[in-house]
């Protein structure tokens, strides 16, 4: 196996590269960092381009293994790295000593299959990978259906947002599209709407969500757009105590998922 030590090498200088969207865009590949994440998207069917290994940081869990990532017969190209390369591409701090490069999947709604009572996460234009890759994470502990992002301001595969979700951005079932396009899919669906907002009259914990439902988020600045507002048939808000009349909306998509669950869990 190769071995690559020199942080100016042609494939360690494409590789930065990649933490562009654009540069992601042209390649048609993605980065992934950690071994979980990397076991994830070679399990959701992503086909996993090239391996790069640093063997100092290198750590193997039970639950992950390296060797579901090099089965025989795989075309996968792997590449030793030294520790100041491995360091000059990784995001994290604590890490276990891989990246890898993968073929994105193609986001469609139509790619989207649930069964007869789904939960639907809506987020609309999320713009920090952070908040993005935590409700990621939310929808994955409520077993959510589908996620669908609506106007995104962050690409799905920024490596923050794969960091941030642990690689749920990958166990997940999500589409991409505009607004218009998923309040129409949402509609021939016969799914119910139901947009997060302040000033609403109704509580969540007033909502039965234990029908087919899509709960709507937008972004903590401005809330959601005039078109989810008008398109959703109920509005509802989280009782607000304190000072401050916001929550992050990870936070708040997180409790309203798990109020739908709670519901669920009793029909």
């Amino acid at each position: 196996m190769e071995r690559i030590t020199s942080l100016q090498n042609p494939t360690i200088k494409n590789l930065r590269k990649l933490e562009k969207a654009s540069e992601r865009r042209e390649q048609n590949l993605i980065l992934i960092e950690g071994l979980r994440e990397i076991v994830l998207a070679k399990r959701a069917g992503y086909k996993i381009n090239s391996l790069f290994l640093c063997e100092e940081l290198f750590k193997e869990s039970k639950e992950y293994r390296l060797s579901e990532l090099t089965k025989p017969g795989d075309t996968t190209l792997a590449t030793k790295i030294s520790t100041e390369v491995y360091r000059s591409l990784a995001y994290r701090d604590s890490t276990e000593g891989i990246i890898a490069t993968a073929i994105p999947q193609k986001l469609n709604l139509d790619n989207l299959v649930f069964g007869k009572n789904p939960l639907i996460l809506v987020i609309e234009a999320v713009e920090k990978p952070g908040n993005l890759g935590a409700m990621l994470r939310t929808c994955d502990a409520a077993g959510v259906d589908a996620i669908i992002i609506t106007d995104a301001k962050t690409d799905l595969f920024n490596p923050n947002v794969i960091r941030s979700s642990v690689g749920t951005v990958f166990t997940n079932h999500i589409a991409v599209c505009e607004t218009e396009q998923a309040i129409d899919f949402l509609r021939e669906k016969g799914i119910a709407t139901y947009a997060a907002e302040l000033e609403a009259t109704k509580f969540h914990y007033e909502q039965d969500f234990k029908f087919a439902a899509a709960i709507i988020v937008g972004t903590e600045a401005t809330g959601l757009s005039k078109e989810w507002l008008n398109a959703a048939e109920q509005k509802i808000k989280i009782p607000m105590l304190g000072e401050i009349d916001s929550l992050n909306v990870s936070v708040s998509a997180g409790i309203l998922l798990f109020e739908a669950v709670r519901q669920r869990a009793k029909a």
